[in-house]
């Protein structure tokens, strides 16, 4: 199959170029019938997907009856050899890897009780393709992290470096030990010891520990530990106050035969980039790469780890900025195949001649293919939601608009397709963190929403990521208050606009956004008829306390405390005196990133109070609603409230 061919498959993804113009839509003449929930609520057919080295099996989590399984399968249509495990409950993946072409290692973390608390605690397992054998890695070791991965081999070799805690207690034991292991057989032996105050290890693409970071939670201070090879002494070579928000150079790349290293760090311009320092002097040698109105977030890199291949930048195509020439050239040749979509190669083979491809837009979850260079061809290896296909949901862009004190912030509108373009039911959708920032990309929630006939804003708020660091600092101080205004802002750009009744409007967020939804309602009550709160955060002082017994407790909840003078003053519970509108908390029992009891409590005092709330407890539900079931209750329960307080029609 040649190019044509390879065009003809993408075209038939793509619509029109007349469908793609920044004009709205004119009103259809009759209502589209709109999709089930069910739709919605698909698992994607593969998340963490990623090509083993030889680019013959594809890993990931997968889709399977329902719920999300780590599977391992070939690329090819013999699926006959399929390795499928179940994710252990109440666990959440962290990362997943390739070691060779013939195991994975998996990393695992969950909220457990040790001494009469909770602790977040890691722990990895590798999975063996050709047997299905699970191999508990360091399981043994008593402490509370063990899955600290520093390197994997690039000649297929089976054993990685991994740092591991073998007690709780501060003491010989507590510092983390670089261990060998061997991902087969489950062996280990010692690679280097402990060194008090050294919770980090760091190694370079040849196998040798390189760097240490120290870390004191007492005085919030760190220390950067280096050595030029992998056999001589280490010395500290850079202090930072975490406090103060000054950060380490820390390397993710060694150049060879010198002191040189690849970090990501603050340009002079304050955007984040990848930039070449001499790790002995502290001195900056080069800018590697640096986008012009966005931030370095990762890095994209060889199999081997030798090679810096590519960057994930805060831009808003979500795409890959590569640098090396062979990726640059596959993503031209891909892009200009399908100019009218997103085309993102997920994964790649150590040959870089064999890569995952996904083809999406902004109201399409999209379809993942194979491409093999040598032959250029693309095959199809599913639609990422199969119930939807290559359908074409209600239209997403980009807008801007000033804030009260005029701080210009952008957000993302979608518009429900088939509907008049003005005075539409409004749900302004903030996003969770707060230290994140939504983009120009499929999202299932708001195409949700917008297929029940409701315009989505998504307003990326002063203190989210990407849009730099004077950005991001503009955050300090202010949650609960210009934090929420710049939401609250959003809401009345589009009504000013003519977008949103400004009587029909509902506020609905997760975690972060979830506060977010029951403040504004206690901060603006008679700006919104109602409000969503999934996961949300009510007494945030509890939040902030709860660290699960993090190592950098006091750092956490410092950066916390910059945020907002006062907790209690600014947290939905204590402010339900001033709450109008109808609330309704959806929270999963198995969450381990925010505590069930935050919705219940909140639940509590809102009917204590006489206040109209509802909660929908979810006993099978995590944080992010990763089991199918439990997706369809959460849009159910949100379709059925706001149908009942902010009727779309």
């Amino acid at each position: 199959m040649g190019r044509l061919i390879l065009l003809a498959i993408f075209l038939a993804f793509v619509p029109a170029a007349s469908a793609q113009t920044d004009s709205p839509p004119p009103p259809a003449a009759a209502p589209l019938a709109p999709l089930p929930t069910e739709s919605f609520a698909r698992l994607p057919f593969v998340e963490m997907a990623k090509l083993s080295p030889d680019g013959n099996h594809v890993a990931g989590l997968f889709a399977v009856g329902g719920e999300q399984r780590i599977v391992i399968m070939p690329v090819g249509e013999d699926r006959s050899k399929i390795v499928a495990i179940a994710v252990p409950d109440q666990t959440q993946i962290a990362w997943l890897r390739w070691v060779g072409d013939d195991n994975i290692i998996v990393g695992l973390s969950a909220l457990l009780p040790v001494e009469a608390d909770n602790w977040y605690i890691s722990r990895m397992i590798a999975i063996n393709r050709p047997t299905g054998k699970i191999t508990r890695l360091l399981w043994d070791l008593q402490g509370q992290n063990s899955a600290d991965l520093l390197w994997v081999p690039g000649d297929g070799g089976t054993e990685i470096l991994v740092a591991g805690q073998n007690s709780i207690y501060v003491g010989e034991d507590f510092w983390p030990v670089v261990y060998r292991v061997d991902v087969v057989t489950g062996r280990r032996k010692t690679e280097l010891r402990g060194r008090s105050g050294v919770m980090d290890w760091g190694a370079d693409h040849l196998g040798r520990v390189r760097y240490g970071i120290g870390y004191s939670d007492n005085t919030t201070r760190a220390s950067l530990y280096y050595r030029a090879d992998g056999g001589g002494s280490f010395r500290s070579i850079e202090r930072a106050s975490l406090r103060d928000e000054e950060a380490l150079t820390v390397p993710f790349l060694f150049v060879p035969g010198t002191d040189n290293g690849y970090v990501i760090k603050d340009g002079s311009g304050g955007r984040s980039v990848v930039a070449e320092v001499n790790l002995a002097s502290g001195q900056d040698v080069r800018t590697v790469y640096a986008a012009e109105n966005a931030d370095v977030e990762g890095v994209a890199m060889s199999a081997d780890g030798a090679k810096l291949l590519g960057v994930y930048t805060s831009e808003n195509d979500d795409a890959v900025r590569w640098i090396d020439p062979v990726m640059v050239a596959l993503q031209q040749k891909l892009d200009a195949a399908s100019p009218k979509s997103r085309v993102r190669i997920a994964s790649y083979s150590r040959d870089l001649t064999r890569l995952l491809v996904t083809v999406s837009t902004p109201d399409n979850p999209g379809l993942l293919f194979f491409y093999h260079a040598p032959s250029d061809t693309l095959t199809k290896v599913a639609s990422m939601n199969e119930a939807m296909g290559s359908k074409r949901l209600s239209r997403s862009k980009l807008v801007a608009y000033k804030a009260r004190d005029g701080m210009e912030i952008e957000g993302v509108l979608t518009m429900p397709r088939g509907r008049a373009t003005r005075n539409l039911p409004f749900i302004v959708m903030p996003h969770g963190g707060p230290w994140a920032h939504d983009t120009l990309t499929y999202d299932y929630w708001a195409q949700f929403l917008a297929e029940r006939g409701y315009a989505v804003l998504q307003p990326n708020f002063r203190g989210s990521t990407g849009y730099g660091e004077s950005f991001l600092k503009a955050g300090q101080g202010q949650l609960g208050f210009a934090m929420q205004d710049d939401v609250t802002d959003g809401v009345r750009w589009a009504v000013a606009e003519g977008i949103a009744d400004p009587q029909r409007v509902c506020i609905v967020g997760a975690s972060y956004g979830g506060y977010a939804a029951m403040w504004g309602i206690a901060k603006d009550p008679d700006q919104y008829r109602c409000a969503v709160s999934i996961a949300g955060v009510a007494n945030l002082r509890r939040d902030v306390n709860d660290f699960g017994n993090s190592f950098r407790a006091k750092l956490y909840r410092g950066q916390w405390q910059k945020m907002t003078p006062d907790f209690a003053a600014v947290s939905p519970i204590n402010a339900i005196a001033r709450i109008k509108a109808p609330l309704l908390l959806i929270h999963g029992k198995k969450d381990v990133t925010v505590d069930h009891i935050q919705s219940v409590k909140m639940n509590a005092a809102m009917t204590k109070a006489g206040k109209s709330v509802e909660f929908v407890s979810v006993p099978l539900a995590d944080h992010y609603f990763s089991r199918e079931a439990d997706r369809l209750t959460l849009l159910r329960s949100i379709e059925v409230f706001l149908a009942k307080h902010n009727p779309p029609d």
